[in-house]
């Protein structure tokens, strides 16, 4: 397994690349909300920029358009592909983040599609199936995967999308600080249902919600509850050898301090 971090376009293409080699990595997600920087003269210079920093990016993370409020009562109403009055524009903003990704020679897109319904007789379910169906055909036009990032549904609400989707480029970017955090699953046990699904890898702690509101708080890595000697060993059973990207999500110097960190808990895993 190599070891990555998240980085935003957000920071300046230069910046955000020299970033992960400065931090001593050499694989990264790139995260954009703004699918205005999509350009054909930026993704020149971010290849530029990784071939010249000698950087692996393995996943483009699309944001989309419109409010989105990260917690339970809100969420629901405003996150990713579920909510109706968003679809189509959001749809835009991942086709156009696919078409990005094909000209940096990215092959896995990520991104949240939302708080899944638990019950598939919900009538917000079918409509949603057949919106990313739609987006996945794109994916895999551009020669792309289509990852879920885990969090706000159940692994197997997650594993009933990917069969009712039924096409080959799916995948995972398992966060499984996430899963914790929306109460939703222990990651070491979600393998056991998404394992084979696994694509990318969010390296993130955190903790499980103490309230029926409020998502649970992340922890730097290797404070929290998530127990990744245990959790990247069943990765290896997985058959997993791709990346793992550290996120922390916040910023400033203690963004940078607990990074590290977190580089230096996984190094002694893998």
């Amino acid at each position: 397994m190599k070891l990555g971090v998240v980085v935003s376009l957000v920071e300046g293409i230069e910046p955000a690349i020299k970033k992960v080699k400065d931090l001593g990595l050499s694989t990264c997600q790139v995260v954009s909300w703004n699918t205005e920087l999509f350009t054909g003269d930026n993704a020149r210079a971010l290849r530029e920029s990784a071939d010249r920093w000698g950087v692996e990016i393995t996943h483009l993370w699309v944001g989309w358009p419109g409010p989105r409020v990260w917690n339970f009562i809100e969420g629901p109403l405003t996150l990713g592909l579920v909510p109706p009055e968003y679809r189509y524009v959001r749809l835009e903003a991942l086709k156009r983040g696919s078409d990005f990704a094909k000209l940096i020679g990215v092959e896995n897109i990520v991104t949240h599609v939302g708080f899944i319904p638990e019950n598939p007789n919900d009538p917000l379910y079918p409509g949603l199936i057949s919106l990313l169906k739609e987006i996945v055909r794109y994916c895999d036009y551009n020669g792309q995967y289509f990852c879920f990032e885990t969090g706000q549904e159940t692994p197997t609400t997650l594993l009933r999308a990917i069969e009712d989707i039924g096409m080959k480029n799916l995948g995972v970017n398992l966060d499984p600080a996430n899963l914790l955090m929306y109460g939703k699953a222990n990651p070491v046990d979600a393998l056991d249902i998404i394992g084979r699904f696994v694509r990318g890898v969010h390296a993130k702690d955190g903790e499980y919600p103490t309230g029926g509101r409020s998502l649970g708080v992340e922890k730097p890595l290797g404070e929290g509850r998530v127990n990744y000697p245990e959790f990247i060993a069943r990765l290896k059973m997985c058959g997993y050898d791709g990346a793992l990207t550290i996120e922390r999500e916040i910023s400033g110097e203690n963004q940078i301090r607990d990074i590290l960190r977190a580089k230096e808990f996984l190094s002694r895993l893998i």
